[in-house]
């Protein structure tokens, strides 16, 4: 493990950096951010014009749009965790950075991810995302593996009817849908009227939440005028909303009982249930899952054979059951998903406005940052520095946080919006879900390799995460019979 300690007294230096001309900076930062460079190299570039991983920069979406692009940027792991002290920055409205949606796009509330910890509501939503996370967690398991058990059937059917090869990606968006719902509610949503639609819905509702932040690919010449200038009109989404939102208001009936007991409007309440389903739950698995897979494929057999011994182990153990109990001792297991997670988190953006004058510090020297000014971490530059993770910062370790060594790296491990090492509360920022995250993940790998003692992939890229392609599967010789 690298030390991410110096020796020396760093040194109190400016913030470098430059915003460039008004308008003109901001839209030529934007054009590099989507087109000329890509996100990681943008990042990276100025970290190297400039010797600092701490810089002013502009963030998309830039001119017209955002109510300000000026950021100073924490681009390691030493700064970055400013943005999780609640004592040192405010949270509101910064959810998606320099520009806010419009609230007709969340039934006209601010939802709880837009919210300061400070503002009454925040605790009221986050007591309930509590209450149902904890109401359903006996239910996690068998919902998942009953979901996804029937995902491998189709797709070992479609390698043996498709030239050998079978998308994971597609059937995966509709499983973790169906699976989320089910999860958090007892029903499948495919199973009400939205049928096998919700995916689709919840996919452009995505886009006109989102749609500033984001590419579609396409022609810079049509795309950057089309999508980060200006706010796609939300009425055109109105009816797609609408069928998510009636299926919440059925489905989580019971939740929303609860909410009105910690003095919830069912209305508000339910706004903020099919945001926190949709947009973090569901939104987070459809890139998780692929990425856990695209690694564990590219690192081939001897993870795999690693994988089956522990994970059949310990099902075994626990008398040919999966339980959390036996994921826990999965500690290899634990380690992939973790290690998946450090790599491509699901969300890579965080914010937050300076409550007061900071002195922010780095590897090698101390910032000094005024207040309200906003600051802005980019996860994937903080969580691949090589300062704490060596050489091999940028590559895949199945087994980085095995072992005690390993584990002391966890509180490095920074997508769930707080440290691995940390547990959510009703009074911060951190994802509520954050152990949902990581037992499904580890569920993942249990129900393939109970399933198969190895498998082959092709992987390739999409817009927001890797393809999967399963080009190959050898079916389990052995291990537990399981119920």
């Amino acid at each position: 493990m690298a030390s991410s300690e110096s020796s020396n007294a760093p040194l109190l230096r400016p913030v470098p950096g430059s915003y460039g001309l008004p308008v003109i900076g901001a839209l030529r930062d934007r054009l590099d951010f989507f087109y000329f460079q890509g996100q990681d190299k943008y990042f990276e570039s100025r970290i190297d014009s400039n010797g600092s991983t701490v810089v002013r920069i502009n963030v998309p979406p830039g001119p017209f749009m955002a109510r300000n692009p000026r950021v100073v940027a924490l681009l390691d792991a030493k700064s970055f965790p400013v943005l999780f002290d609640l004592t040192k920055v405010e949270k509101k409205d910064v959810i998606t950075g320099t520009f806010m949606p419009p609230a007709s796009l969340t039934g006209g509330y601010r939802i709880c991810s837009y919210l300061d910890p400070s503002e009454p509501t925040h605790a009221k939503v986050r007591k309930l995302l509590f209450s149902i996370l904890h109401s359903r967690n006996d239910a996690i398991i068998p919902t998942f593996r009953s979901n996804f058990s029937e995902l491998f059937a189709t797709m070992e059917s479609q390698l043996a009817q498709q030239g050998g090869k079978a998308e994971f990606n597609k059937p995966n968006e509709m499983t973790s849908f169906d699976f989320v719902g089910e999860a958090y509610f007892g029903v499948r949503p495919s199973a009400t009227d939205l049928g096998n639609g919700g995916p689709t819905k919840a996919a452009k509702w995505i886009l006109f939440l989102l749609h500033p932040i984001i590419t579609l690919g396409l022609p810079m010449i049509v795309e950057d005028p089309l999508l980060h200038s200006f706010h796609l009109p939300p009425f055109l989404v109105s009816g797609e909303y609408k069928a998510l939102y009636n299926y919440f208001y059925n489905a989580a009936s019971q939740a929303l009982d609860t909410a009105e007991s910690l003095g919830l409007s069912r209305e508000e309440a339910c706004h903020n249930l099919l945001f926190a389903t949709i947009l973090n739950s569901y939104g987070g698995l459809k890139v998780l899952f692929p990425g856990i897979l695209a690694n564990v494929a590219n690192a081939g057999q001897k993870l795999h054979e690693k994988l089956v011994a522990e994970i059949r182990g310990a099902v075994a153990e626990a008398g040919g059951k999966v339980t959390l109990a036996a994921l826990e001792k999965m500690e290899l297991t634990k380690s992939v998903v973790w290690e998946s997670l450090r790599l491509d988190p699901p969300v890579k953006f965080q914010y937050g406005h300076a409550k007061t004058d900071l002195q922010i510090e780095s590897h090698d020297a101390v910032f000094q940052v005024k207040k309200g000014e906003m600051l802005f971490g980019y996860q994937p530059c903080a969580t691949k520095d090589a300062r704490v993770f060596g050489p091999t910062a940028k590559e895949f370790v199945g087994d980085r946080f095995v072992g005690e060594e390993g584990r002391k790296l966890l509180k490095y491990v920074y997508w769930s919006n707080g440290r691995e090492t940390e547990s959510p509360g009703v009074n911060d920022k951190q994802c509520p879900g954050k152990d949902f995250v990581l037992v499904v993940g580890k569920l993942l790998l249990v129900e393939l390799f109970l399933r198969y003692d190895t498998f082959s992939a092709e992987v390739g890229k999409e817009l927001l995460g890797v393809k999967v392609v399963f080009t190959g599967v050898t079916k389990a010789t052995s291990g537990p019979a399981t119920e």
